[in-house]
């Protein structure tokens, strides 16, 4: 026979156990949301695909593009940032002109904040990149790109000659050490591993992603 001290034990017990897997049903729920596309990304998904299609081929790594894009304006048109960067690739002014005169595009072509132009201009930039960087793997190549989009592909390649290495930990830690001023290092660190390691999971079902590392902060 249950004495009523068993039974408050017993209550007391399943009470929790449920309140419990409410929680944890919440907090997953809450996580599986966080992995989901943002809403205003898929009306841009098939102009994204066309577009990396063209430049890079039928293997492009459309999850990287998407988790970029995520990024650096999280999907937003209008976006300028505090410095003047402008659109979904967030060109800085004098970098759209660049590009438009290296593709001959003229004046009226030159549209940072059209959503075509930015995704045309982000993956062709990323192919720009891609051709003059280099990787051990093809994680630490794209890793290279997305420091070089961030920070200037002339930085990147000072701190190459500094580390005289191809280990992406050893041109890493040459941060600093030339041209580029410390104080940016840990933001143009940061930069890849978010869009490789945090966002580019999201968009798995976009395409063929980029292989996960270790160390997302």
């Amino acid at each position: 026979m249950w004495t009523k001290q068993t039974v408050r034990r017993f209550v007391f017990y399943w009470v929790s156990l449920a309140l419990l897997m409410a929680v944890a049903s919440c907090v997953g729920a809450s996580y599986a949301a966080d992995l989901q596309p943002p809403p205003a990304s898929l009306k841009h998904r098939a102009a994204l695909t066309r577009a990396a299609h063209q430049v890079w081929g039928l293997n492009a790594p459309i999850p990287m593009f998407a988790a970029q894009i995520h990024q650096e304006s999280l999907w937003q048109p209008n976006a300028v940032s505090h410095v003047g960067a402008r659109g979904m690739a967030q060109f800085m002014p004098q970098t759209a002109t660049w590009w438009c005169e290296l593709n001959d595009l003229n004046a009226r072509g030159c549209q940072p904040n059209n959503p075509i132009w930015a995704m045309h201009a982000l993956v062709g930039y990323d192919r720009y990149l891609w051709e003059r960087t280099w990787g051990l793997t093809e994680y630490d190549h794209m890793y290279a790109v997305l420091r070089s989009y961030n920070g200037g592909l002339g930085n990147w390649l000072q701190e190459v000659s500094i580390a005289q290495s191809k280990k992406r930990e050893l041109i890493d830690a040459a941060c600093g050490k030339a041209r580029r001023h410390i104080k940016h290092c840990k933001e143009n660190l940061s930069y890849p591993k978010r869009i490789l390691n945090v966002h580019q999971p999201r968009y798995f079902g976009w395409g063929r992603g980029i292989m996960v590392m270790g160390g997302t902060a």
